[in-house]
């Protein structure tokens, strides 16, 4: 079947089979490895991109659902010159993610969170759900919290 997808700002014209994963089009077909499979059944979080601004695990979505879509993951997050995402700088800051299995999902998590509520940080509720979002085996997730709370004030003072 023949899609459409725009990813990190690209058009895309695929041949996919219908029942093949978006995600497995991402790494396979489009070299975008940084969408990381790990449970393969939408609990881990490793998979997590953007569909449309919206947070979607990439190992639930059939390729065909995504025809038409924006996608944005791990790898269109920097800016347009190579410039860190405040969320990349703050994870790093942070010393958010050790292994770094997870943090391209927990990355697009928190860029998607943070897209829609840029004062997320002051919303304890709301942090504890983008944090307790993924799986981490790592970090113990205060780094995590910390490094997006580090970020959304980056990019409040940015736009202020």
């Amino acid at each position: 079947m023949r899609i459409t997808l725009t990813v990190n700002g690209t058009g895309h014209s695929l041949d996919v089979e219908p029942r093949r994963l978006l995600a497995d089009v991402l790494r396979d077909d489009l070299g975008l490895t940084g969408t990381h499979l790990g449970c393969e059944h939408g609990i881990c979080g490793a998979c997590s991109i953007l569909m449309d601004g919206e947070p979607v695990r990439s190992c639930l979505v059939l390729a065909v659902q995504a025809d038409g879509r924006c996608l944005r993951t791990v790898e269109g997050l920097a800016g347009p010159d190579g410039e860190p995402h405040p969320l990349q700088r703050a994870f790093s800051a942070e010393h958010a993610l050790q292994c770094g299995f997870c943090t391209p999902g927990f990355l697009m998590a928190a860029a998607g969170a943070l897209d829609a509520d840029p004062d997320l940080a002051d919303h304890p509720e709301a942090m504890d759900h983008v944090v307790g979002s993924n799986i981490c085996r790592c970090t113990g997730y205060g780094p995590i919290r910390r490094a997006v709370e580090r970020a959304a004030r980056e990019q409040r003072r940015a736009t202020a």
